[in-house]
Parts: C-alpha cells; sequence; structure tokens
C-alpha cells in the first residue's frame, strides 16, 4: 500500500503517510497516485484543480470553505511546516463545531485528507512554507466563505508564541453564528 492511513477524532478526516524510499542519494515516494489514493481512503471524487501556496513565518490563512461546489482537499507541504486545521462544518456530524490541528511539514511528509464541507486554514511554523493542495471541485469565489480563525466557540488552540500575520479577508472573517453550514 502506498499509504498508512490514520484515522482522526473528526469523521472522513484522514491521515495519510506515504510510503518512503530513502537511500544516502536522497528520497522518494508518490505523493498523489490516484488508485492508492480511492484503496486507501475510499474516496473517488476525482481531483479537478493543483494549487500551491508559499508564505513566511506567522502567516494563517483561513479558514476557509466553499457553500457551494464544496471541495475535497488533499494537503501536503513540500517545504517548512504549518500548523493545519479542518473545523466540522457538516450540520449532520456528531463532531459539527469540532476542529482538528496536526504539524505538517517537508519532513514528516504528512497529508490531510480533508471532506467537503469542513472550513481549513494553516498556520505557518516555520521561517518559509510550501503548502499544496488538490481540490474535488474548482474555487468558486463567489461561493467561499471565512470562518474567524479565532472565534470563541470553535476555540482552536492555534500554537504558541506566533502572532498570526492576516489578510484583510481573513482579519475581518465573521464567526460561529454567521457560517452556512453544510448538509
Amino acid at each position: 500500500m502506498a499509504y498508512a492511513v490514520t484515522t482522526t477524532p473528526l469523521p472522513g478526516v484522514l491521515l495519510l503517510q506515504p510510503r518512503v524510499f530513502e537511500d544516502p542519494r536522497g528520497h522518494f515516494f508518490e505523493s498523489f497516485n490516484a488508485r492508492s489514493f480511492e484503496q486507501a481512503t475510499g474516496v473517488t471524487a476525482p481531483f479537478v484543480q493543483d494549487n500551491q501556496s508559499r508564505s513566511e513565518r506567522g502567516v494563517l490563512r483561513g479558514l476557509h470553505h466553499q457553500t457551494q461546489q464544496v471541495q475535497g482537499k488533499l494537503v501536503r507541504v513540500t517545504r517548512g511546516e504549518v500548523f493545519d486545521v479542518a473545523v466540522d462544518l457538516r450540520q449532520s456530524s456528531p463532531t459539527l463545531g469540532q476542529w482538528f490541528g496536526v504539524r505538517l511539514s517537508a519532513e514528516n511528509k504528512t497529508q490531510v485528507w480533508i471532506p467537503p464541507g469542513l472550513a481549513h486554514g494553516f498556520l505557518v511554523l516555520s521561517d518559509v512554507a510550501e503548502f499544496h493542495y488538490k481540490t474535488t471541485d474548482y474555487y468558486a469565489p463567489q461561493h467561499e466563505q471565512i470562518l474567524k480563525w479565532s472565534d470563541p466557540k470553535v476555540n482552536i488552540a492555534w500554537p504558541e508564541g506566533i502572532t498570526p500575520v492576516l489578510s484583510d479577508r481573513d482579519a475581518q472573517a465573521p464567526g460561529w453564528e454567521a457560517q452556512l453550514l453544510h448538509p
């Protein structure tokens, strides 16, 4: 199997550890293989878009989600380290309003599958981070919502000692009460 899969407290959110081949020259791993991904996760939705961002220490991106054209995301870091967070916005979920966070880095090569219906964001912990993600639907800015990163109802335990650097949109994001939840 190309991935070792670990479940998380949020239903459907999975940690994937790819099988890495290392020798004195370096390493090799398949970062994505559709057949292996489907076998490991049961997810059959096709990926339609790949995205990449580069951010400096302290940048906090998120918590983003789309109310229509909802996206599943397969995320990973290829340079540096981030604290990655998913917040459950699925009305029918037993974990509605709960969050899960994990450190992703170029070193640990861990990937996270975030199913549709969750808000997503990350905080950069290293000097620089390059963040890659695949989505199951196209970006639709007219349907994007942002959940305030510091909303007290969600109460995310972000790593201490880093003052978040936010875009204007993320800084002005509304809290939990303004979110349109997913079925």
